[in-house]
């Protein structure tokens, strides 16, 4: 295979953690509506409205936020009471102003692979709350390119590498999302490392391709040097 020179990774729950704000949200979420419906059932109706949302919002927070308030009416025959939306705002508004904490060995893998390699940021999401989180985390200046994306997509990949790099054939894209960060990559024609978080959106679960020799799987990004460096 030739050898790898561009190194994407994602952004939420591969550099920093982003997926149990969404869990303590949803928590809130159901206590608002403890007296309407009952928890399993709000986080059936929940997800089904995100995944009906997708399309038009998009993924990030503010979307999540619409789909709550969606699911709020939906359970409550148009009746919520306002202060169970004013809940549901309030909580969205603290989530956009969580601060970022780094996953661990996040920072060494980057600064470790940053002078041999082009190193890109790859991540879908609202674009303000990406930047913000980016600025805050304070490894914007080790990224040779900074894409924020709608959708993680084959032809989106091939995309990036071709103008970041030497094509997607001699990249490798880190990510805890099996669905967004590996699969679309390995059908580019890159290697695609997944890097489990422990929390997974039901939406981004996908079967492992196993038998893909594009195909890697690491407890964390401390073992992706060594990954590379096996590869290359």
């Amino acid at each position: 295979m030739p050898h790898i020179t561009t190194i994407g990774f994602d952004a939420d729950d591969t550099l920093w953690h982003n997926e149990r704000f969404f869990r303590m949200t949803e928590a809130r979420f159901a206590e608002l509506l403890a007296d309407h419906t009952d928890r399993d059932h709000l986080a059936e109706r929940l997800l089904a409205a995100e995944r009906r949302n997708l399309g038009r919002y998009g993924f990030g927070i503010k979307g999540f936020v619409l789909s709550m308030i969606e699911t709020a009416l939906d359970v409550t025959g148009d009746k919520a009471p306002g202060h169970v939306i004013r809940g549901i705002v309030e909580a969205g508004q603290e989530m956009l102003e969580h601060p970022i904490e780094l996953l661990p060995h996040a920072r060494d893998a980057v600064e470790h692979l940053a002078p041999n390699y082009r190193i890109l940021l790859v991540t879908k999401g609202d674009l303000l709350d990406q930047e913000r989180k980016l600025a805050q985390s304070g490894l914007g200046d080790l990224f040779d390119a900074i894409e924020i994306v709608s959708e993680k997509t084959q032809a989106m990949y091939a995309r990036v590498f071709e103008s970041h790099g030497d094509g997607p054939d001699r990249g490798l894209m880190a990510g805890n999302s099996m669905k967004s960060d590996v699969l679309p990559m390995i059908a580019a024609g890159g290697h695609g490392v997944f890097v489990p978080h422990g929390l997974e959106w039901a939406i981004e679960a996908a079967d492992p391709p196993r038998e893909e020799p594009r195909f890697h799987e690491l407890a964390d990004l401390g073992g992706l040097p060594d990954l590379i460096a096996t590869l290359n």
